[in-house]
């Protein structure tokens, strides 16, 4: 004879609680699932940013080669006239970095106004071939830092609208690039300078104009099929469920602080937050530690080598920051950790300054320079430090800008700070250098010291209030 089991009162009830449990884990098991398909897909289109930021670097950086193949002496430069030309594209990279940032969160459309903009520089750099005195040259620099200007905070805009905090791994992959195109663009430009003099009657140093434009203004094109816009508006590479995932990770990210505020309010927050402000001023100062960059081939040509063979050397210590930048960054992700993985590199380019000032000695230099492209890794980390302090979303997209914008005064200023008469030791310089990183160390551990004190009041806040789910935490 058979029997049916009849559950208790008490045993119904914990058999709906398992059911809730079993639901509620293979919600999570779904969502996990979900999650990284869309993040696979997702860091597959990020990745094309990478290209554009070495287009970016390089096109930015080929003047200082160029100055190896009679650039100075073919336009008559003379006295500060050359520092000039390199100060005069950061005064149009800050003008507009914050309204371009604006620009393209209203249209909503980076996939076409990145590429866009690319196409627009690459352009420019090309005319700069074209160039015959200083105002030409001069010109063309300036507008080249207009246009340039709207890649890089646009850039790290749209990853802030894909990646929680602990995901900004691809900020600083994507600042990797700069070292990877100190290396690369070494190593295009020697070819060029070396291979190019007198084709079709124009100087080397023009064809380094004309073909690394020409490529930027290729690649760029790719661009408008492969970069991806805002969560709320991706839809033909995610499934429904692959965009339900993006937007609401994004609306995690936000909870504790104000969801949404409009366009003006949003840089009213930015411009009146002393964060933005005293972050901006960290920026600068390393930047202006890092002039050095620049002219980094003039600095290997103290060497005493042969054209070819300085453009070459430029490289290697390039290569090593790509690579150290890529561990740093990556146990500065895994850790939660900004402040000390932003000033050990920067303590590690100060050992460097210290060697070159103190030597002439070939070897000893050489060494310096590795030491001092380490340095660059700081604002690297810096920056994505920035972009974990500010909420809400129309409030990053503003401070992101103004904080990149603001950090230009420093390369303003740096190119003056290696003035040729300093040379061959530019011990004047390195001391320069040595203290903007100095101060910029100073600076971030104030900063990570009032963070550390935010993260405590909210705490101490949740704990009053028995609070169980914990809010917004600063990264120190």
């Amino acid at each position: 004879m058979s029997s049916t089991f009849k559950p208790t009162d008490d045993q119904s009830s914990d058999l709906v609680k398992i059911d809730q449990e079993a639901d509620v884990e293979n919600l999570q098991e779904d969502r996990a699932a979900v999650e990284k398909r869309m993040l696979f897909k997702l860091d597959l289109r990020m990745s094309y940013l990478i290209v554009l930021y070495i287009l970016n670097i390089i096109d930015r950086g080929n003047t200082p080669a160029a100055r190896l193949r009679g650039f100075e002496r073919e336009l008559g430069l003379v006295g500060t006239e050359y520092s000039t030309v390199l100060s005069i594209f950061f005064v149009g990279y800050i003008l507009v970095q914050i309204p371009s940032n604006m620009l393209m969160n209203y249209l909503g459309r980076p996939s076409i106004y990145l590429p866009i903009c690319t196409m627009g520089w690459g352009l420019i750099s090309t005319l700069t071939g074209i160039a015959n005195n200083f105002v030409g040259v001069l010109l063309c620099r300036f507008f080249l830092g207009f246009v340039e200007s709207a890649f890089l905070p646009g850039a790290l805009f749209l990853l802030s609208q894909w990646y929680k905090r602990g995901e900004l791994f691809w900020v600083t992959i994507l600042f990797c690039a700069t070292f990877l195109s100190g290396a690369f663009g070494s190593v295009m430009a020697a070819g060029i300078l070396n291979g190019m003099e007198g084709k079709l009657g124009h100087s080397a140093w023009r064809w380094l104009f004309f073909l690394e434009g020409s490529i930027t203004i290729f690649l760029a094109i790719f661009g408008m099929f492969i970069l991806p816009d805002f969560p709320s508006n991706s839809s033909s590479w995610l499934t429904p469920a692959e965009k339900a995932v993006a937007e609401q990770r994004m609306e995690e990210e936000a909870r504790g602080h104000q969801k949404s505020v409009g366009y003006m309010q949003g840089f009213i927050l930015a411009v009146s937050d002393w964060k933005v402000w005293w972050l901006s001023t960290i920026m600068g100062l390393i930047q202006l530690s890092l002039s050095f960059m620049t002219f980094f081939p003039t600095l290997t040509a103290t060497l005493g080598y042969n054209l070819m063979t300085t453009l070459l050397l430029c490289a290697p210590p390039w290569v090593l920051t790509t690579i150290s930048a890529f561990l740093v960054t990556r146990h500065s992700d895994r850790t939660k950790e900004r402040c000390f993985h932003t000033t050990l590199p920067l303590v590690v380019g100060i050992i460097g300054s210290i060697i070159a000032m103190c030597t002439m000695n070939t070897a000893a230099r050489y060494v310096a320079l590795f030491l001092m492209a380490q340095s660059p890794m700081g604002p690297a980390i810096t920056i994505a430090w920035c972009m974990t302090s500010l909420q809400p979303a129309n409030k990053t997209v503003v401070g992101i800008a103004l904080i990149n914008a603001m950090s230009q005064i420093g390369l303003v200023i740096g190119p003056y700070a290696w003035d040729q008469s300093w040379g061959p030791s530019y011990r004047k310089s390195f001391a320069i250098c040595l203290a903007a990183a100095s101060l910029s160390i100073v600076m971030s551990f104030v900063f990570r010291y009032h963070l550390a004190g935010l993260n405590a009041k909210a705490e101490k806040e949740e704990k009053d209030r028995c609070q169980t789910e914990p809010g917004f935490r600063y990264m120190l």
